[in-house]
C-alpha cells in the first residue's frame, strides 16, 4: 500500500524483560498519559522514579504506580534492581464511556470519556 504506516510490535523488545506491570482502566485520555510515559522510556530505574515523583501531571501518578509494581515483580523474579532499565513503556486505549451533554436548541452532543492501560516493562540493557 502506498503511504501505509509501518508498525512495530510492542513485544519486539531487544532486552530480556525482568519485570512488567500494567495499570488498567486509568480514567484519563491515552494521549495525555503518553506524554508522561514518553519521558521515562529508556531511563534507569532511579531517574525514572524521580522524574515521575516530581511531575505535576495527573498521568505521573498512574505511571509511578505501574513502575513501582514492575520493580516489585522484577524483585520477585530475582533480578538485580540496580541494573534495571525501562526497556519498554506504552499506553493503550481502554474502554470509552459515551455520554451526552445538552447543547443549544434542544440538541445533545456526545462526550467521550476515555480510559487507558499503562504498561511498563523493565529489563537489563545489553
Amino acid at each position: 500500500m502506498k503511504g501505509a504506516k509501518k508498525t512495530v510490535k510492542k513485544s519486539a523488545v531487544k532486552a530480556e524483560v525482568a519485570g512488567q506491570a500494567t495499570v488498567r482502566h486509568v480514567r484519563m485520555s491515552p494521549r495525555k498519559a503518553r506524554l508522561v510515559v514518553d519521558t521515562i522510556r529508556g531511563k534507569q530505574i532511579e531517574p525514572a522514579l524521580q522524574s515521575l515523583r516530581f511531575s505535576p501531571k495527573k498521568g505521573a501518578a498512574f505511571a509511578l504506580k505501574a513502575l513501582e509494581s514492575a520493580i516489585a515483580n522484577a524483585k520477585e523474579k530475582g533480578a538485580d534492581v540496580d541494573a534495571l532499565w525501562v526497556v519498554a513503556c506504552f499506553v493503550d486505549m481502554g474502554r470509552t464511556l459515551k455520554r451526552f451533554i445538552p447543547a443549544a436548541h434542544g440538541r445533545a452532543v456526545p462526550n467521550y470519556k476515555r480510559s487507558a492501560h499503562v504498561t511498563i516493562q523493565l529489563g537489563v540493557k545489553a
